[in-house]
């Protein structure tokens, strides 16, 4: 498919599965406030293993089945799952509510590690067909002990007022949580980007090899975990804001750091820095808007809302087929920047009505 598509319109399926599983948490959110954590996480499930087999019969060349394979149908099942799956660790845990949540969100990172390396050895020895169907399977196994393992706690506390647009109409009166989506709107936009075209760049310039470009993917999501455990342990002490705000600036500092980058160990290097400080600050993002909340029965509705308001990367129409890569590194640098002013304001609100600098 890179042979017949440019690396633009290829990134377009990881953008639109990125903003399906963002934007089906105004639904799931809603959802498992009502009760309905099993029916999402099942159904979910069911449609993304569905999915992961009808893309194993996508033929060479048809972007469309691929798309609506991968990037629709695999996004709306993995959105029905990641809300409920996250929020549903907060029924266990008060105190050290963000740790747990950031522990769970990283199984995420290992599993990308793992999982990419073993499909590219798969790839080489059995064939793109038979290589999805195992990673189908595969998947349907763990999603399945995933769902024998997880249990509510608390009976469904459905919100006070059940009209949609009048419990958003309250949250947006928060300018602190308005700012919280902002960011997040601007994060997404830009922080993704070198986990979509890191292994590109270095690649293209020709500084590395293909088969050794290909690790700089798996030993960033491998060094998320780093940052998704230790830094939720400093929550208690430093405040979930006071952490998140400088990760991301330094993500931000490390995206534009790339356009300097001669080497494949300056390259790896990025890999395990930035795994490190994104690892941070997706592990930390769901706890952070859900601290927004006044009641847990609020919670998967405040995530749900803020993930919708986000939308896809679009860096890669910058890069071009020329690849500019200037053009989309610095699109990616200054959206972080934003995001940063936006989690700074909102930090500054919350300070402000707390009485104390540690949130």
């Amino acid at each position: 498919m890179e042979g017949k598509f440019s690396s633009s319109t290829v990134s377009w399926v990881g953008s639109m599965q990125l903003w399906l599983v963002m934007s089906s948490g105004l639904v799931s959110g809603r959802l498992y406030d009502l009760g309905y954590f099993y029916h999402l996480i099942i159904g979910g499930s069911i449609l993304f293993v569905f999915c992961l087999f009808m893309l194993s019969l996508a033929q060479p060349g048809e972007f469309y089945q691929i798309f609506l394979a991968q990037g629709v149908g695999a996004g709306l099942g993995i959105g029905l799952i990641y809300v409920p799956g996250i929020a549903v660790v907060s029924q266990y845990f008060y105190k050290r509510r963000t740790l747990a949540m950031a522990v769970v969100a990283s199984g995420s990172g290992v599993g990308a590690a793992l999982q990419s390396i073993m499909l590219n050895k798969l790839f080489q020895r059995l064939g793109f067909q038979t290589t999805v169907r195992i990673s189908a399977a595969f998947n349907a196994g763990l999603l399945c002990t995933g769902i024998l393992l997880s249990r509510t706690r608390l009976a469904p506390t459905p919100p006070k007022d059940s009209n949609l647009f009048r419990y958003m109409k309250v949250f947006f009166r928060e300018p602190q949580y308005i700012a919280v989506i902002l960011g997040t709107f601007f994060n997404l936009m830009g922080l993704f980007f070198p986990t979509f075209f890191l292994q590109l760049n270095a690649n293209e310039k020709g500084i590395m090899s293909e088969n050794l470009a290909f690790y700089l993917l798996p030993v960033m999501n491998a060094s998320t975990v780093i940052g998704r455990i230790i830094f939720p342990m400093m929550v208690p002490i430093l405040g979930i804001f006071n952490i998140v705000i400088p990760s991301v600036f330094i993500c931000v500092i490390l995206i534009f750091c790339e356009l300097a980058v001669s080497s494949a160990g300056g390259y790896f290097v990025i890999a395990v820095l930035y795994g490190v400080f994104w690892g941070a600050y997706v592990g930390m993002f769901a706890p952070m808007v859900g601290s927004l909340a006044k009641e847990d029965s609020e919670i998967g509705a405040r995530m749900g809302i803020c993930f919708t308001f986000n939308r896809t990367p679009i860096a890669g129409a910058l890069l071009t087929t020329s690849y500019i890569w200037w053009q989309p590194t610095l699109y990616a640098g200054l959206s972080g920047a934003a995001g940063v002013v936006c989690l700074a304001a909102s930090r500054f609100w919350i300070a402000r009505e707390k009485g104390s600098q540690i949130v």
